[in-house]
């Protein structure tokens, strides 16, 4: 299973993505300028619609599922953008997990100015789109977004839609190990928190995007929730696990808890 999940990622992550004209029926992207918030940034929203029965992959896809990649290349008076994720759904299909969303995902990002005045958001979002067959699409954006701006009901949703802090969540002592394996690192970790409704889900990511992660194995037991994965670097080579970068995200029914790193055990 670690191979085939490797193989699957290394393809898909590779595979030259395919033109969003020829893909008019089936996905679209909006820009959402928003507005200027108090600090003078701007909040704008990017807006993926799907065709009924597609969907599209979260930030941490799944074994299966292909990283989505945002690039903001064409933009002006941008000196950075902060994207957010809105609480993501699990799939499961032919045994496979999956992350992501399905219909219309709104995903929230909040840029800074390099000048008081008018932005212009311009760019590329590479991502999966999967049906019966799992294809990448690329989606190209351009707008300008003038100072200003009201609230947008459907951004502040998707702001509000999302995951939990660790201590919003009552997560107390959070510690991960980790160990070489045959083919990378194995970590092992341990979350101390009360449990969620509706099933639980772990996912956790190495904080590097050329490390790979497998499916976790995952138990509760008590108020303790212990997990493991095998971690391997795309290029073959070693490399150190930093506990500080590990993300580490447990779902539950509509809600999701984000925990920002792990100490030693």
């Amino acid at each position: 299973m670690m191979i085939r999940g490797l193989i699957s990622f290394l393809a898909m992550a590779m595979a030259a993505p395919v033109a969003a004209q020829s893909l008019d029926d089936v996905v679209s992207i909006e820009v959402l300028p928003g507005w200027t918030t108090s600090s003078g940034n701007q909040m704008a929203a990017l807006a993926v619609t799907l065709a009924p029965g597609w969907k599209t992959y979260w930030r941490a896809p799944g074994d299966a599922g292909i990283p989505p990649m945002v690039t903001y290349s064409g933009s002006s008076n941008v000196a950075s953008a902060q994207l957010r994720w809105p609480v993501p759904k699990v799939f499961y299909q032919n045994g496979t997990r999956s992350i992501g969303y399905e219909d219309r995902v709104i995903l929230p990002v909040e840029l800074t100015r390099d000048t008081d005045g008018e932005m212009r958001l311009a760019g590329q979002m590479n991502i999966g789109i999967c049906d019966e067959i799992c294809v990448p699409a690329q989606l190209n954006f351009d707008q300008v977004l003038p100072e200003g701006g009201r609230r947008d009901p459907l951004i502040v949703a998707a702001l509000v839609d999302r995951p939990l802090r660790a201590e919003e969540a009552g997560v107390g002592v959070v510690s991960c190990a980790a160990s070489p394996s045959e083919y990378g690192m194995n970590l092992y970790a341990e979350i101390t928190m009360p449990a969620l409704a509706g099933g639980e889900e772990v996912v956790i990511e190495a904080g590097d995007p050329q490390v790979w992660v497998s499916e976790p194995e995952m138990v509760r037991r008590g108020d303790v929730i212990t997990a493991s994965v095998q971690m391997v670097h795309v290029t073959g080579e070693g490399f150190a696990v930093d506990r500080s970068a590990v993300r580490i995200t447990v779902l539950g029914g509509d809600v999701a808890v984000d925990i920002q790193g792990c100490r030693a055990p």
